[in-house]
């Protein structure tokens, strides 16, 4: 059994670096300092240890006790607790990850002078380890908070003036999920840099509804549904790719643009409801029944995968959740080009998914 110790030199196993552990956070992760100085949660199957630290070893399956921990500083997962959650609250959504930073003025009818608050939302049922940070220059980074948060809840990460938006430009959010007391499925650990826009931070308009405050808030997906937001990069394939759709755009004759209406309209809605779909289902298994939806999926997604940006809405209910994760494993085998996320929360609720054309 791999055996792993405060003060260890290790390497990681699949990736590249390695560093130091410093502490342990459960009896499935390590807390490891990097090269640079970043405390980063590694699975301790995923440690090689490189050079033993001379201290008394501690085993993989033991959890550090409370000298050990008030050393590291780092609580066990017993006693992290988040006011307002209740333990055992999980849905089928909930077992893929969706993260997001959410800024709110404090004071919304002032924005000239006010401050502004920033929210870390786990809608997931996973515990996630995290790390917020900013990037001060060119090369360095600067934690502005790290910890555990809770499933399907959010945390209060800082409050800050507008003096402090140039340095929030760049921010970053990292993390690695697990579950307390129970099996789970593995996830990949998470790492996105996202590009924070000042000027929206002055304008009224870019504060919106959305599903995690009653306020009207600026919101930055960091995941959805276990995906990353692609990263605010573009690479020189991506531009060359852009000045060639331009010059051929330029050539085309000048339409007149679409209206919100007709916008509206290019949404293609597909229930996926059994009884939208046929008149009975005598004799149908449920197998057979998931299927049948499923081959209305494909039909749908091929007769339209020539329309360029065309936005597909499938209604497939929240139920058990069942559909949704089948039409999801669909469009990752088959479709992993189109890009999805959940249709609007107001008017379908948790029941359906929006594919996008690309």
């Amino acid at each position: 059994m791999t055996k792993l110790q405060v003060g260890d030199t290790i390497r990681f196993l699949n990736a590249v670096g390695g560093g130091k552990v410093k502490g342990f956070l459960n009896k499935q992760v390590a807390i490891v300092e990097d090269e640079h100085g970043f405390d980063i949660p590694v699975l301790i199957s995923e440690c090689v240890v490189i050079e033993s630290a001379k201290e008394e070893k501690l085993e993989t399956g033991e959890i550090p006790n409370e000298v050990e921990n008030e050393k590291t500083g780092i609580a066990p997962i017993s006693e992290i607790r988040i006011e307002g959650h209740k333990e055992g609250e999980e849905t089928p959504e909930g077992e893929k990850i969706t993260t997001c930073l959410a800024y709110l003025p404090i004071d919304k009818k002032n924005l000239s002078t006010t401050t502004y608050e920033c929210y870390f939302v786990n809608d997931s049922n996973y515990y996630l380890f995290f790390t917020y940070l900013c990037r001060e220059n060119d090369a360095a980074w600067k934690t502005r908070y790290n910890g555990v948060i809770e499933p399907n809840t959010k945390i209060f990460l800082e409050e800050f003036d507008k003096s402090q938006l140039n340095e929030m430009e760049r921010v970053c959010v990292q993390f690695i999920a697990f579950k307390a007391n129970k099996p789970f499925e593995l996830k990949n650990p998470c790492s996105v840099e996202l590009r924070i826009d000042p000027v929206k931070f002055y304008k009224l308009h870019a504060f919106r509804e959305n599903d995690y405050f009653d306020e009207d808030a600026l919101v930055y997906y960091i995941t959805r549904n276990d995906l990353p937001e692609r990263p605010m990069t573009i690479s020189t394939e991506e531009v060359e790719h852009f000045l060639k759709e331009k010059e051929h755009t330029d050539r085309e004759p000048l339409r007149a643009k679409k209206t919100a209406k007709e916008e509206k309209e290019d949404i293609i809605e597909v229930d996926l409801h059994i009884d939208q779909l046929l008149d009975s289902t005598a004799g149908m298994s449920n197998a057979e029944i998931l299927d049948y939806q499923l081959q209305k999926f494909n039909e749908v997604m091929q007769e339209n995968l020539h329309r360029k940006n065309q936005r597909i809405v499938f209604i497939h209910g929240k139920g058990e959740g069942i559909l949704k994760s089948a039409i999801l494993k669909e469009l990752k085998a088959k479709y992993r080009k189109c890009y999805v996320q959940d249709a609007s929360f107001q008017k379908y609720g948790y029941g359906a998914t929006m594919v996008i054309i690309k």
